[in-house]
């Protein structure tokens, strides 16, 4: 089978699975109508342990040139579907490999345009990468000072992986730097990856918060206590002194 056969064959059993109910329900639930952060996005109706068991089927038989393709395709599922057979490709791949998926995805990430996108690949492909080679690091900075809501929570996201090995020094300067932001993904990303830090060192998370507490959008904020108390919980969102 050709290479072109190989992605006509993942693209179609892909459509194979089209759910008009849920195309409609994931259409409103990733906020796709004028004004919203989706707009213009555009469904099959695919859940995604479906999309896994198919690139499970096809990842191998697919090049990164397909996947660079797919990654742009005006579906959704497509695009996450060509996401997670490009992680899947990342966690096989020797070190050259590697940093050449990472610089592949960083190409393509005005097309890593949702939430789900973003979450499902950034900490296993950037995060990963990040991790270990150093010297790289400077790219998390560059995305965070993008200016771009999807480049800004790559770069809080992908901090999940450093956090599992207990790493928060690059998460902390981007939770701090992201105070004032005014989108709610980035409060629930940011509120999200510090409750990640407080499962594994809660007195980091409690010197953040002494820090910053005030200052935290609401939603943040009461992401990063979920792990705590209820007496600890009801101080901090209570902003006392």
């Amino acid at each position: 089978m050709s290479p072109a056969s190989h992605k006509k064959e993942f693209l179609n059993h892909l459509q194979s699975n089209k759910n008009g109910y849920l195309a409609k329900h994931l259409s409103g639930f990733f906020k796709t109508a004028k004004g919203e952060y989706g707009y213009g996005d555009k469904f099959w109706g695919l859940k995604v342990p479906t999309q896994r068991s198919i690139v499970q089927q096809h990842y191998k038989n697919l090049t990164l040139a397909d996947l660079s393709t797919l990654i742009k395709h005006p579906i959704h599922e497509v695009r996450l579907s060509s996401l997670i057979a490009l992680v899947k490709k990342y966690e096989s791949a020797d070190l050259q490999a590697q940093i050449k998926i990472l610089n592949l995805y960083l190409s393509k990430t005005k097309y890593i345009n949702n939430w789900d996108l973003v979450d499902l690949s950034s900490p296993h492909i950037c995060g990963h990468a990040w991790f270990y080679n150093p010297d790289l690091r400077k790219q998390m900075f560059e995305l965070a000072n993008s200016k771009n809501l999807w480049q800004e929570r790559i770069s809080i996201i992908s901090n999940l992986y450093f956090i599992r090995h207990t790493r928060f020094d690059e998460i902390l300067i981007l939770c701090q730097k992201f105070l004032n932001h005014k989108h709610d993904l980035i409060h629930k990303a940011c509120g999200w990856m510090l409750r990640e830090v407080g499962k594994r060192n809660k007195n980091t998370l409690i010197n953040f918060l002494e820090a910053h507490y005030k200052k935290m959008p609401r939603t943040a904020l009461r992401y990063s206590l979920e792990k705590l108390s209820k007496a600890e919980k009801e101080k901090y969102m209570r902003r006392e002194k």
